[in-house]
């Protein structure tokens, strides 16, 4: 019987010549990752198992991303413990603030995740880097105490979901649209403990940073990982970045899949997850009277340039509502000099929009954004829990940049033709 592509990567992994799901294996690790909330409980739990240093300094990244720059001083106090880590491990791979971007973003722009690779993160949405053709996924504190001290993961072989992606994307409609729309067909437990694979020819319509927004979200359908084959868009994207080498690895056509789930994406309309689960998905055009007091466009999962280009398109000439925040936060300090260089910024500024320097900040309700009671955002970030931007009787709408740009100047809930 044929792999999967997520079966393919692990194997190579192991000592196996194949695995497939069910199988619980040990695989090496190729590159890890914490931040300010998961390092420091990594690090204590690191120091227990009593070893002197890490598995291999190079392979290992802080990224000091969700509370930053310090809000207050635990805040602070938790930056301190992973750079007296990074210090101490004398780890090449620290981030401080205004060179730090988010995780999940920075990571692949600096070409530290590359094809072929197993990553291991201490942060729900390491399923970010599937996109790139690679095996990763989120895990527990624990477990990345032990991933720095063995350079190995225990885990289970996950069972398989493939999506036939066919069809041309409507305009304005991103990688943001589709996900919300697959999780909205199958439900925030849809593909618990499974790898979601991604294919077919509307692939060579979506732009990469679509694709690292589709696998983000991998993990809001319950999923282990997100992943998407290798191509020519993927090469484009690694070409000059990757400070490794990597190797490429695609499904076989025997590969046995729990599932194949076809899917025309020129069906697909703007989306919006409403409160309080991705899952709770109804088309722009259904809702209706929405009223919101603030606007993010960021995240992990939609504060790249393609975000960015889309949200100044719409805004250049208008103005935010009067009664609306609307707050932008690059994803990367590259990120955010190429939007200073292309004008995006300055178009951002005179709309009356408030510019942040990268950060997760409001997507977990940390800082740089947070809702009081009764208050509804609207959002390009991935969760809308109860209480996940601030007051528990606040309300977190979900969307990509189009629809949330449109939004902020209306003030409502609306599509970019209206």
């Amino acid at each position: 019987m044929g792999m999967t592509l997520t079966e393919k990567i692990i194997s190579a992994h192991t000592n196996k010549d194949e695995v497939h799901s069910g199988e619980f294996v040990i695989a090496k690790v190729d590159f890890s990752l914490a931040n300010d909330i998961t390092g420091p409980l990594a690090i204590k739990e690191f120091e227990k198992i009593g070893v002197n240093k890490v598995f291999d300094k190079d392979r290992i990244a802080l990224i000091p991303d969700h509370f930053t720059p310090n809000k207050d001083i635990p805040s602070a106090e938790q930056c301190k413990i992973l750079r007296e880590f990074a210090r101490k491990m004398d780890l090449k791979y620290y981030y401080e603030v205004g060179r730090v971007g988010i995780e999940h973003a920075l990571l692949p722009e600096e070409g530290l995740v590359v094809p072929g690779d197993v990553v291991i993160g201490a942060d729900s949405h390491t399923c970010t880097y599937g996109a790139l053709g690679a095996f990763s996924t989120g895990v527990g504190s624990t477990d990345l105490a032990n991933v720095w001290a063995t350079g190995d993961i225990w885990l289970r072989v996950p069972e398989s979901i493939k999506f036939i992606l066919y069809g041309k994307p409507r305009k304005w409609v991103t990688g943001k649209d589709i996900i919300l729309n697959i999780i909205g067909r199958i439900g925030v437990e849809g593909a618990n403990y499974m790898a979601m694979e991604f294919s077919g020819e509307a692939l060579k319509y979506i732009s990469m940073d679509s694709r690292f927004t589709i696998c983000n979200m991998a993990i809001e359908a319950g999923a282990k990982n997100g992943i998407i084959p290798f191509d020519d868009i993927t090469a484009n994207y690694i070409k000059g970045r990757n400070k490794r080498p990597y190797k490429i690895y695609l499904p076989d056509e025997d590969a046995d899949y729990r599932e194949v789930i076809e899917i025309d994406v020129s069906s697909i309309p703007l989306e919006v997850a409403l409160p309080h689960l991705p899952s709770n998905v109804k088309s722009v055009e259904e809702v209706s009277d929405i009223y919101i007091d603030q606007v993010v466009i960021g995240s992990c999962t939609n504060g790249r340039m393609e975000d960015l280009r889309i949200a100044a398109q719409i805004l250049k000439g208008k103005k935010v509502h009067p009664y609306v925040r609307l707050i932008i936060i690059p994803a990367t300090q590259e990120i955010y000099l190429q939007a200073l260089k292309e004008g995006l910024i300055e178009i951002f500024i005179s709309a009356g929009a408030s510019v942040s320097t990268p950060t997760c900040g409001p997507c977990l309700g940390g800082h740089m954004g947070i809702l009081a009671k009764g208050e509804r955002a609207l959002a390009t970030t991935n969760r809308n829990f109860i209480g996940r931007m601030g007051h528990p009787e606040s309300e977190v709408y979900l969307c990509g940049p189009a629809v949330a740009a449109a939004s902020s100047i209306e003030g409502k809930i609306i599509a970019p033709e209206d």
